[in-house]
């Protein structure tokens, strides 16, 4: 039987997603999203910004602000919304493709990032990277067969473990510091990085042999949703030979058509009134019974909640004796402060042409940077990838990340003193910036710690059971991958059960 009357708790992209797929899939439900901001996609922000002097606008982001094309349910929202006239596309051949940076902390300037046989001999940290490969493959397994399945460690044991600890310091922590603005050393491998866990695991301890060995391995089942039930459209074609893209107005493109299709959906409301308090029910129809903000209260048969775990745990009560749900304030969060720049002056004159860098943790306290610098993370080159957002060639916009592990200084963001880094990063004289934007995204990024894979199982186990009995799912970044594709997947199979 299906469901009545869905609850979607929270309207970021994956619950929004959520909302549309759910809609799609039971058009007689009726389906209520509820949210507590004045405002819907959650993290996801692109305000475009007026430039007096230059008669110009630019476009910024403080949230995601470029995607990948290998997300398959992206694909299919972009068809389905019919976005595809408004996406902008990076080439794989771009400089912005090609040529990614580190700045290592104690030394001058940025550091190229090998990305083909010509620039491995060129770039500085060619030694370190040949050689951990090397290690990798000659170094026999170093864990149990037996006990694969259940094991988990963190980034940083993981490629010391296979690569080096030079490799893990410089490599890993700089990937972890672009993706989830985190400690390398308390990340699970196997949640944060799944392909390199699969790829141990393929390899028998070896992630450099499994690469290698690819080809010549049975394929594995693959466990998601068979490609021929998406809708893919022609976005698939569109998007071939595309390293990154995004859209005219952003990111926020994305969840602007979301909730402007879910607004023409004779099933659908979205309610601008937070959840106070979540209990299940023991009886009838209704799962659960959801009092709101304003005082209502909503009955519900089905529940899919894309709050984070902690704000989940606060509105969950136990009055009725229902077991409490495990593990929802088991992970930290980071919080990253965005600094957008734009400055009056062509790209070329003020950064390499390239994507953007990354900056590790440093090796010891002798090399380890004072002050502001101390807690940056890593600088965006946006005018590279994404210059067409802007309505001015003669500009650049770029933006960076502090914060995460490296707390703030308790006065804020001095913005000369940033600048002033900025330039010793990138070896030039900066001009002073026409327009700066400061924003503070606090526990914006869920950190699956080590375990984080075994701890979302017992919580699955547990929604099965009693009071839920299934009609209750937990999703978001928090429980899956953090990245807007692993959001609106998550959203996209939400519900699936309930056919």
């Amino acid at each position: 039987m299906p469901p009545t009357h869905v609850a979607v708790l929270g309207g970021g992209i994956t619950g929004l997603t959520s909302a549309f797929h759910l809609a799609r899939r039971f058009p007689k439900t009726q389906i209520t999203v509820f949210e507590s901001n004045n405002r819907l996609g959650g993290w996801v922000r692109s305000q475009r910004k007026k430039i007096e002097q230059n008669k110009a606008s630019v476009l910024l982001e403080s949230g995601p602000r470029t995607l990948r094309p290998n997300s398959k349910a992206l694909l299919e929202l972009i068809n389905l919304l019919n976005l595809k006239p408004h996406v902008l596309k990076t080439s794989t051949s771009a400089p912005a493709a090609k040529n990614r940076f580190l700045h290592i902390p104690g030394s001058q300037g940025l550091s190229i990032l090998p990305s083909s046989l010509s620039t491995l001999f060129k770039s500085p940290v060619s030694s370190l990277l040949v050689g951990s490969v090397l290690k990798d493959l000659i170094r026999p397994p170093n864990r149990g067969q037996s006990s694969k399945e259940e094991e988990d460690e963190s980034v940083d044991s993981f490629l010391s473990r296979r690569f080096g600890d030079d490799f893990a310091r410089v490599m890993g922590s700089a990937l972890v510091h672009g993706v989830y603005a985190a400690d390398s050393r308390i990340l699970s491998i196997r949640s944060a990085f799944p392909s390199l866990w699969k790829a141990h695991i393929r390899g028998t301890g070896s992630v450099a042999r499994s690469m290698v060995l690819r080809p010549f391995l049975p394929k594995e089942k693959d466990e998601g949703t068979p490609k021929a039930e998406y809708e893919f459209g022609d976005t698939e074609e569109f998007m071939k030979g595309v390293s990154v893209f995004s859209f005219v107005n952003g990111i926020q493109d994305l969840t602007t058509g979301l909730a402007k299709r879910l607004d023409e959906m004779p099933n659908v409301a979205i309610k601008n009134d937070g959840v106070s308090s979540l209990e299940p029910t023991t009886g009838g129809f209704a799962v659960c019974s959801i009092t709101l903000d304003s005082s209502q209260v909503a009955e519900t048969s089905h529940v899919v909640s894309a709050l984070p775990l902690p704000i989940l745990s606060k509105v969950l009560t136990n009055e009725g004796g229902a077991p409490p749900l495990p593990h929802l304030t088991s992970n930290p969060s980071s919080s990253v402060t965005v600094v957008n720049f734009v400055f009056d002056s062509p790209p070329d004159d003020i950064h390499p042409a390239g994507f953007g860098y990354l900056i590790p943790r440093p090796s010891d306290s002798n090399s380890s940077p004072r002050g502001i610098e101390s807690c940056m993370l890593g600088t965006v080159f946006d005018s590279s990838s994404l210059a067409a957002q802007d309505s001015s060639p003669t500009l650049t916009k770029l933006t960076v990340m502090l914060g995460g592990p490296h707390p703030l200084p308790k006065d804020g963001v001095s913005i000369p003193e940033l600048l002033s880094v900025l330039s010793s990063h990138l070896q030039r004289k900066l001009p002073e910036p026409i327009l700066s934007n400061v924003r503070v995204q606090r526990d914006c990024i869920p950190i699956p710690t080590v375990g984080h894979w075994k701890r979302m199982k017992e919580l699955k186990e547990t929604l099965s059971a009693d009071p839920w009995r299934g009609k209750m799912e937990v999703i978001g970044a928090g429980v899956g991958g953090v990245s807007i594709g692993d959001c609106i997947e998550a959203g996209r199979n939400a519900g699936r059960a309930w056919l």
